[in-house]
């Protein structure tokens, strides 16, 4: 053991389990198992797995990497949850990758990285990526209510998150593909969305796994800044894609985020510094 204290058992979570509920998990597998690690992807507010099964899941597994994406509780084909909590949530994303064969590495997309960085506190993840990481703050919420009032404001209030295309994607995207994604986002929890203002931060990560964060310098939904902020919290710096928006899973150039992911996890990242 080291000196770092890990905090196993949680008294008031133990009192007040969280109800499970029925969850979509997209899979790909390679043809031949390399052993190299599974990814579970966890997609952000509105989006489900859907969003990773478009390209990251089957490019993942052709280069020898198990992948699975999530739909958290209320997204995608997961059970419906109008009262979800970002507890709820990470409780999809723990459970989810208890289930998988091997020590994951957990990978976050916007206000799913939030979760995810909830997650890496309970699971002992192999490693963790942060993508275009939205850790919530009401100068997160500031930017998009000036850029987008009228699709940001209803979902604060319990409506339907209306992001508009040009905040998810660059103008490289054709336009038919930008409307299909964003027709396709799901009503997210109002309880969730507040906490994401409001909640307390993320606890230290057990085991101090190695953290990626990523983004892209033209997100119109996560600043710069905020990207860095981010990357501080794991002693590193965000790896940038420019001209790239803030779905960089599906955009145009969706291939160089994703070997750059890989790329990073096959030369065996170092822990996090304490």
């Amino acid at each position: 053991m080291t000196g770092e204290r890990v905090r196993i058992i949680r008294a008031w979570e133990w009192a007040r389990p969280e109800r499970p509920a029925r969850r979509e998990v997209l899979t790909e597998v390679p043809e031949v198992d390399g052993a190299k690690p599974p990814l579970l992807f966890v997609p952000g507010f509105g989006h489900g797995a859907w969003a990773f099964a478009e390209h990251w899941l089957e490019h993942a597994a052709s280069r020898g990497f198990p992948a699975y994406a999530l739909s958290l509780r209320g997204h995608g084909g997961s059970a419906p949850a109008p009262a979800a909590t970002l507890r709820s949530y990470t409780h999809d994303v723990v459970q989810a990758a208890a289930g998988l064969p091997r020590q994951a590495v957990l990978v976050g997309h916007g206000a799913g990285a939030r979760v995810v960085a909830h997650a890496l506190a309970r699971y002992p993840a192999r490693a963790a990526v942060l993508v275009a990481p939205v850790f919530g703050s009401w100068g997160t919420f500031g930017t998009a209510l000036r850029r987008n009032p009228v699709g940001t404001l209803p979902a604060v209030f319990g409506g339907r998150l209306r992001l508009h295309r040009r905040q998810l994607f660059s103008r490289e995207l054709p336009a038919g593909e930008a409307r299909r994604y964003a027709s396709q986002l799901d009503r997210p929890s109002r309880r969730a969305h507040w906490q994401l203002l409001t909640g307390r931060q993320p606890e230290p990560a057990v085991g101090r796994p190695p953290v990626l964060v990523l983004g892209s310098p033209d997100d119109r939904v996560v600043s710069p800044a905020a990207l860095t902020r981010a990357a501080r919290r794991y002693a590193s710096a965000p790896l940038l894609f420019p001209g790239m928006g803030h779905d960089l899973m599906l955009d145009a150039r969706w291939r160089e985020p994703i070997d750059a992911i890989l790329d990073w996890l096959e030369k065996g990242p170092t822990p996090a510094a304490g």
